[in-house]
């Protein structure tokens, strides 16, 4: 975040880099997300996410980052509707059941110490690409499956709301 006329970054809100060197990730609880595979639909909302300000990229990537406290929030919407597209590769061991359709995200966030709020722009948003479905893959994959199997027998392939657990 910053202001794009000059090129001056203000904001790096980023959860930082553990010492495993996993980056830009964060535990989230169960209920922040929920998905309907065969709708094309989910949502992933947080409130109030406590997350460091680092500034910039260069010192949130550097050995001794320095940060102030900060807080986002966001709801990212997928809303289905779009077409259906269905995936099996054998060699690779993966298999997938989609649904594409526009994506909707609210986004806000503030250092603790400063009184700005930046927010996102619904008005500035276009989905390039957009989609929810449900995918088998390794161990999860059985190359001998019949992939319209299921459909035929009436069976759903995915319970119609899922709670996805850390």
């Amino acid at each position: 975040m910053g202001d794009f006329t000059n090129s001056t970054q203000l904001h790096d809100f980023n959860p930082g880099i553990a010492p495993s060197g996993l980056f830009w990730t964060v535990p989230m609880d169960d209920d922040v997300f929920h998905a309907r595979p065969r709708a094309g639909t989910a949502r992933f909302h947080v409130r109030r996410l406590a997350i460091p300000d680092f500034g910039d990229i260069a010192n949130s990537l550097s050995p001794s980052p320095s940060s102030v406290p900060a807080h986002a929030s966001f709801d990212v919407r997928w809303l289905g509707g779009g077409a259906r597209s269905r995936i099996r590769d054998a060699v690779f061991d993966f298999a997938g059941d989609y649904v594409a359709g526009d994506v909707q995200i609210a986004f806000a966030a503030k250092d603790d110490g400063a009184g700005i709020v930046y927010r996102s722009d619904p008005d500035g948003q276009v989905t390039v690409s957009g989609g929810v479905g449900r995918e088998r893959n390794g161990v999860f994959f059985d190359p001998s499956e019949d992939p319209d199997a299921d459909r035929r027998r009436g069976r759903r392939r995915a319970p119609r709301s899922h709670r996805f657990q850390r």
